[in-house]
């Protein structure tokens, strides 16, 4: 069962021990956009990935988002996340340098509606950051997109994230629509993700109060 508390709409709501949470921003596009200049490298391409191993998969997850505390795909069971990269209407690209996957943009189609697109993870490793390997990415999941009759590209960000993330989303010619809040129970303290996962996150143990 859902545990739930009382949301202070005109002020501060104190969360259970061993919660955190974070303000998402939901944006989206409902044209087709001119894609910004592509610094696209001789040594990167982006490959659409049919059947993703599981282990190559959550690495790269891994690798993106450990830092900014992605955790969606790392609580998630072998079995369930093997059935969603499974499913016909979930597309996998890798970012790829020198054969090795840097970038990841996962997209599915259909979500939020039948003409919708939802770029569900998009990120390339901290190493990338700054490289145009992101630009280059963005432009080739967007081109994909866009194919098939697609009427609107959605995805989100969050406070958690990188602080350039919704700059960039922005850039790509996104607008933002939505905010939530996320609660959630911390990934850091059930061993899903190391403590050392998103230094920018206040780790607060409740084992450690006293």
């Amino acid at each position: 069962m859902t545990e739930t508390i009382a949301l202070d709409l005109d002020g501060y709501t104190d969360l259970p021990p061993g919660r955190i949470a974070n303000v998402v921003t939901y944006l989206e596009m409902t044209d087709r956009p001119a894609l910004a200049t592509d610094a696209a490298g001789s040594d990167r391409t982006v490959r659409h990935v049919e059947k993703p191993d599981l282990d190559t998969y959550r690495d790269l997850y891994r690798r993106i988002g450990t830092d900014w505390l992605w955790f969606s795909r790392a609580v998630m069971p072998d079995d369930d996340l093997r059935a969603l990269l499974a499913k016909p209407a979930t597309e996998i690209h890798f970012l790829e340098q020198d054969g090795k996957p840097i970038g990841l943009a996962e997209l599915h189609r259909g979500e939020g509606g039948p003409a919708n697109v939802e770029i569900a993870m998009f990120g390339v490793v901290p190493e990338a950051t700054g490289t145009g390997a992101a630009r280059q990415l963005m432009n080739a999941a967007l081109a994909v997109a866009w194919d098939g009759g697609t009427e609107r590209v959605w995805l989100h960000t969050c406070s958690f994230d990188h602080p350039a993330a919704l700059r960039f989303y922005r850039r790509s010619g996104f607008t933002p629509f939505k905010f939530a809040i996320e609660v959630s129970t911390d990934p850091r303290l059930d061993g899903h993700l190391p403590r050392s996962a998103g230094p920018h996150v206040a780790l607060i143990d409740p084992s450690a109060a006293g």
